[in-house]
């Protein structure tokens, strides 16, 4: 992931000039995303973040805090917490401090990081292309997404079926059911059809499993 080591190191480069801080920060960042554990919330979650959120770069306003939230948003994961983003952004907090990034974007990387816990719309446009980057592997072809929805139960092995499929349908019902799952037009555009059709096809799976278990 050395594209990912060196955007990051230019990024950081812009507010500090300790480039051992900057080395140590970004260790962090890695031995972090590569926790055994996860399965989807990797590295390689972050480098297609990061080239879904590259073709849109000429629509952020503030693409500095983008990145900041694309390195932290996730640093903080565990499948058993419902607090990993709050966490996460505290944890982005306190080393944005360390680079003596300002505090205006400090605060709006974390209130980034938030949102991607439930996904409303927001007022900052900013936030809403994060957003929709975030969950542009709802709307990847089949094969992708089959890998994705596998990866994510992996996350969640310690859960049983009898738990976790009541679940994760919950999951998937609520992106059905919204008018626009993605809010900007260009991801909209790009992604909606198909997450739609991959949604559906995941919950019908489930749906047939669970009728196949009661028969």
């Amino acid at each position: 992931m050395t594209i990912l080591k060196d955007v990051f190191a230019n990024l950081s480069k812009k507010f500090s000039e300790n480039s051992n801080l900057i080395d140590e920060l970004w260790s962090e960042i890695e031995t972090n995303y590569s926790i055994k554990k996860r399965h989807y919330h990797t590295l390689a979650h972050i480098e297609n973040l990061l080239l879904q959120l590259n073709e849109i770069k000429y629509e952020i306003n503030d693409w500095d805090t983008i990145l900041f939230t694309l390195f932290y948003h996730d640093v903080v994961y565990n499948a058993l917490k419902n607090d990993n983003e709050d966490r996460s952004a505290d944890f982005a907090r306190m080393r944005l401090k360390k680079l003596s990034v300002p505090e205006l974007q400090i605060e709006n990387c974390a209130n980034q990081i938030i949102a991607t816990k439930k996904h409303l719309l927001s007022l900052d446009n900013d936030t809403n292309y994060f957003l929709d980057a975030d969950l542009s592997i709802l709307g990847a072809d089949w094969k992708t997404y089959l890998t994705y929805a596998q990866q994510v139960r992996r996350e969640y092995a310690i859960y049983p079926d009898l738990i976790y499929k009541p679940g994760r349908k919950k999951v998937l019902q609520h992106f059905l059911q919204m008018d626009r799952i993605f809010k900007t037009e260009h991801l909209f555009q790009k992604f909606e059809m198909q997450a739609k059709l991959n949604l559906q096809h995941e919950l019908t799976i489930l749906n047939k499993a669970f009728l196949k278990k009661i028969e």
